[in-house]
């Protein structure tokens, strides 16, 4: 029988209730130790501010994406479309300007150039908005009657980005020291050109600079024509390796081409002497595919 205790619990009168009872409690307590104490459920608060968030940014990107699509497509219209006679036609604002730009289109390279199939010419400086134009630094800084007076005229070899031939005049205000011109600016000639060579061989056909390594040879003079050449070496997925220079353009056989005298234009009377020699990696970013984004010379 079992009768009360004087802490009001119960106990047992049999001889083993208690061992029984002892080794019962032992067990619950040793299971109670082992057994791990879950943690506690996120707060409410905390589940709604993740919430919250995610839905922000999820918005602040499709609203970036939505805001940037017109300007893409545009883009993207523009660089695609094929060079026409309307975009390559240039009409100079200067008497200095016609001036260079009558030597450089009657000139035997370009006319070579023109006359095989193989090459495509282009001027991609004109075919940009004036909206995008103004912000461009080849397209809008650099130029000026005392900088880079007209447009330059660019050759592309096929439609895989094989080859490119581009046709610049550098003015007096492009120097770093007298007379020579800065070696930024032969940088920023290298970058842009060996870029434009590669681009028709990625497969969005746009790529940004990850290595760009510069020699240069001997300095630029200002006030002159010079001729940059670029091929691409090697296509690998998003990423093409193109190798370029800068050099002298030669004078036509027998053109009087050099003056002497404030004002007039003074172009090189060398013929093909390499100024400035680079070779440089591009890749194509992963948002280019996604955006649609495509861009040709």
């Amino acid at each position: 029988m079992l009768r009360p205790s004087s802490h009001h619990t119960f106990a047992f009168r049999t001889p083993n209730s208690r061992f029984f009872l002892s080794q019962r409690l032992r067990s619950q307590r040793f299971t109670s130790s082992q057994t791990a104490i879950p943690p506690p459920p996120p707060s409410r608060s905390f589940r709604r501010v993740l919430f919250l968030s995610s839905i922000s940014l999820a918005s602040i990107s499709l609203g970036i994406y939505l805001a940037t699509l017109p300007q893409i497509n545009t883009l993207t219209a523009l660089l695609r479309s094929p060079s026409t006679p309307s975009s390559l036609a240039y009409l100079p604002p200067t008497e200095r300007a016609t001036q260079i730009e009558n030597l450089i289109t009657n000139h035997p390279l370009v006319q070579r150039l023109r006359s095989d199939p193989e090459w495509t010419e282009s001027r991609p400086h004109l075919r940009m908005p004036s909206v995008m134009q103004q912000h461009s630094l080849t397209a809008s800084t650099l130029m000026g009657d005392t900088k880079i007076p007209v447009p330059p005229i660019m050759f592309t070899k096929g439609d895989k980005g094989e080859e490119l031939i581009a046709i610049s005049y550098l003015g007096a205000d492009l120097c770093g020291h007298v007379g020579i011109i800065h070696g930024g600016m032969m940088a920023t000639m290298l970058d842009e050109g060996l870029a434009r060579c590669c681009f028709a061989a990625l497969p969005s056909k746009v790529g940004v600079t990850a290595r760009l390594e510069i020699d240069f040879r001997r300095p630029t003079k200002c006030e002159g024509f010079v001729v940059l050449k670029a091929r691409t070496q090697r296509v690998e997925g998003r990423k093409a390796w193109v190798k370029g220079r800068v050099e002298v353009m030669p004078t036509g056989e027998g053109e009087a081409m050099r003056k002497e005298g404030k004002g007039e234009v003074a172009p090189y009377d060398k013929r093909g002497e390499v100024l400035v020699e680079a070779e440089g990696l591009f890749v194509e970013p992963k948002w280019a595919k996604v955006s649609g984004l495509r861009l040709v010379n």
